[in-house]
């Protein structure tokens, strides 16, 4: 594919007749653009040419494009694989041009233009005149002379902090008695403009370098998942510069049909982004699958890297399959960053699905003290990322700024689209849900309570337990500078039960947030813990411990009930895999524990590709009605992919790559898809087995010339319809 233009350009729609309701088409389409005359007379076309002796001519025109050169260096966009000149706003670059003769400050009048769209206006900013002055002004479009010797003149150009994000056509322009001459096109003068978080007047700018290091520039990751006491993570591949990833971003906003003239503003950005990553409602990068059968696409589980995900949807114009919570927000964070938005991924551990933004999961069981599926709608996810980006938010009272979260997982509709954000996070943290966008959406998924109901015999619903710490456990993202995680809970609440986290609630209620109270007549002299090794491997007998005590002075009999079930990760069971009773008998004051054993042959066949199991145990105590209900989520660990060298690292030396796996279950694997990432970051390196038979050893070999210095890491994944989410890494320093 081209950088730009071109047979792989991004298609244009059939123009649409606006006849009587406006005097142009909207402005929406990067990609478009109509011609402009190499020579604009005064008046009317004379018969013949005019004499133009004299007057200057340009025969070149010079961006300073190249890697090393002084632009891309001083605007930190060395790394875009690009041919053109890549520039962020409100900083000056420099171009050259080359004349028929010495410039002559007095006489001769030069100015560069820039065009963006089909129908380019001032008025708009889409089409900017940029006239030579004696000084640059910052917040304003300008040009100045910085050397003139010979033919030979430099300037240095001023782009203002708030310009249109978006490829630009450039035209040299000079004066001449009968009109103005113009450079003729030519699409290696083009030049990306990109947000600037180093430059002060940016609504992005971030008073850290580190952090820009990290969020700006580091085209690696690690997007956390698991449960909050069993955290895993996997490595990601975000290539935010690799070829042609900019041109898909540009594609995305305009596939959306998104303003020009609003491509200036972060806010609008990340919202269309939002919508877009997701295929609902508008074509848009990713079909999200929940339901364990990926027919005609990869498995969520299998992707490394958005760059294969983003030129797939730039190359055919159709989304790709399949993608979940951290994929969606993994390719968001690539095109954030690419614009030069910065951005990370945030993994919220117990994120609750609240479909209506009420502030209580509702759990619903039957008089056995098993969870009625039918009836249970709201669900509570083992984890679920989405992103945070940083900016000014100029919309909303001063102190809002900073981190915005936003999210591209299609949950719930937002102004009649599926898109989440942004909403600024220390407004999640202060309650003031009423803020712009989707505000309620994300306080609702840190800070719901779990209600549990049970349901009688004439199906009245009896409110039991409200538990209000089982949400938003844990949020974490990557630490700058390392692979280290981060914990941010903070960021978004203050501690349970503290007088800042009433006075948030109180807030959030004030402005429409429901909040459900527990009934303060249950007794509550018996409690229960379940506790489980954290380290469970796949295909491995297990032990549930539960614990329970009674903290009254007189004995205490309860019948139990253990159901547990295969889930998706999005807490919503597939299977039941297993039913218990049990009773226990409690002295005064006594702690009773007892066990479950979970065999692996009642779930090894059943497993879907987050291995995640879930035990509901609920018991009514005899003597009292006492309810105790208490979920406990178990992820099962699976054995790595080993990715091993063999040879010299070194830069311009090729390497043999050993990626080695162990099947782990008592029954062969088939038809096995090895993924690896990061030998070429713009393609994957696929194999693909038929069989891998109990116990066996898969090895593969792959040849690779190192040219990348630096950091550099090798991803690799193993995919089959029996067992998903196999995972390895390899992180090479390449001097």
């Amino acid at each position: 594919m081209s950088d730009v233009g071109g047979d792989d350009a991004p298609r244009t729609r059939p123009v649409v007749s606006h006849v009587g309701r406006s005097a142009t088409p909207a402005n929406n389409n990067n990609a478009e653009e109509n011609p402009v005359p190499d020579f604009q007379y005064f008046g009317l076309t004379p018969r013949s040419p005019p004499s133009l002796q004299g007057f200057l001519e340009v025969w070149g025109v010079e961006v300073h494009a190249r890697p090393d050169d002084v632009n891309k260096t001083q605007h930190h966009t060395q790394f875009y694989d690009c041919n053109n000149l890549v520039v962020r706003r409100g900083q000056p670059y420099r171009i050259t041009i080359t004349i028929n003769r010495p410039y002559k400050a007095q006489t001769d009048k030069l100015w560069v233009e820039l065009l963006i769209g089909r129908y380019p206006s001032a008025v708009k900013g889409t089409y900017i005149p940029i006239y030579l002055q004696d000084e640059l002004v910052k917040g304003r479009w300008g040009a100045k002379v910085i050397s003139a010797h010979g033919n030979i003149l430099t300037l240095s150009i001023l782009s203002p902090a708030d310009c249109i994000v978006g490829r630009f056509r450039m035209y040299v322009a000079i004066m001449t008695s009968h009109g103005i001459r113009r450079t003729a096109r030519d699409k290696a003068t083009d030049i990306y403009f990109i947000f600037n978080p180093w430059c002060e007047e940016d609504a992005v700018y971030l008073n850290d370098e580190d952090q820009r290091q990290e969020y700006v520039m580091n085209d690696m990751g690690c997007i956390y998942y698991g449960t909050s006491t069993e955290v895993t993570n996997r490595p990601w591949i975000y290539g935010q510069f690799e070829r042609d990833v900019l041109n898909a971003c540009i594609y995305i906003l305009d596939r959306a049909r998104m303003p020009l003239q609003s491509r200036g503003c972060p806010i609008k950005v990340c919202r269309v982004a939002s919508a877009m990553i997701n295929s609902k409602d508008d074509a848009g990068v990713l079909v999200g699958s929940w339901d364990g059968t990926y027919v005609g696409g990869v498995a969520p589980t299998a992707w490394n890297s958005s760059v294969e995900i983003l030129l797939l949807y730039f190359k055919h114009r159709y989304p790709v399959c399949y993608g979940q919570c951290w994929v969606f927000a993994a390719v968001l964070n690539t095109v954030l960053r690419c614009l030069g938005l910065p951005a990370r991924v945030v993994t919220n551990f117990s994120s609750a699905h609240d479909n209506n933004a009420d502030l209580h999961t509702d759990i619903i069981i039957d008089s056995d003290g098993k969870k009625i599926l039918e009836l249970t709608k709201d669900s509570i996810w083992n984890y679920h990322c989405w992103n945070e980006s940083w900016m000014l938010r100029a919309d909303l009272p001063s102190g809002y700024g900073g981190w915005q979260a936003v999210d591209a997982t299609p949950q719930e509709t937002s102004e009649g689209m599926y898109r989440c954000g942004p909403a600024s996070v220390i407004a999640i943290k202060e309650g003031q849900v009423c803020f712009p966008f989707d505000a309620p959406f994300v306080y609702a998924e840190v800070n719901s309570d779990v209600v549990y109901w049970t349901q009688q015999n004439d199906g009245s619903l009896v409110k039991g337990e409200v538990k209000t710490d089982e949400v938003g456990k844990l949020i974490l993202t990557k630490e700058v500078g390392s692979d280290m995680r981060m914990n941010i809970t903070d960021l978004y609440k203050y501690p349970e039960g503290s007088l800042e986290e009433r006075s948030s609630v109180a807030k959030a209620v004030q402005y429409g947030v429901v909040k459900t109270e527990a009934p303060t007549d249950l007794p509550k002299d018996v409690s229960v813990t379940v506790q489980v090794d954290e380290n469970i491997m796949v295909g491995s007998n297990f032990t549930l411990a539960l614990e329970f005590s009674n903290h009254g002075n007189e004995s205490r009999s309860a019948d139990v009930q253990i159901t547990g079930y295969v889930v998706f990760y999005t807490g919503v069971p597939k299977v039941q895999v297993t039913d218990d009773n049990i009773e226990v008998e409690m002295e005064p004051n006594e702690v009773q524990q007892t066990q479950v054993v979970i065999k692996s042959k009642d779930y090894e066949d059943k497993l879907v590709e987050q291995l995640s199991l879930q035990f509901l145990v609920t018991a009514t105590v005899a003597e009292t009605g006492q309810q105790l209900v208490i979920e406990k989520k178990v992820t099962l660990r699976i054995p790595k992919l080993r990715i091993s060298v063999e040879g010299e690292v070194a830069f311009g030396r090729e390497l043999s790559v050993v990626v080695e796996f162990i099947n782990p279950f008592t029954k062969p694997l088939e038809n096995l898809v090895l993924r690896v990432d990061g030998l070429d970051y713009t393609r994957p390196n696929l194999m693909l087995f038929s069989r891998l038979p109990e116990n066996e050893t898969l090895k593969a070999n792959f040849s690779v010339v190192v040219e990348r210095r630096g950091r550099w890491k090798i991803i690799g994944s193993l995919d089959c319809p029996a067992l998903r989410q196999v995972g390895g890494e390899l992180e090479l320093h390449v001097q």
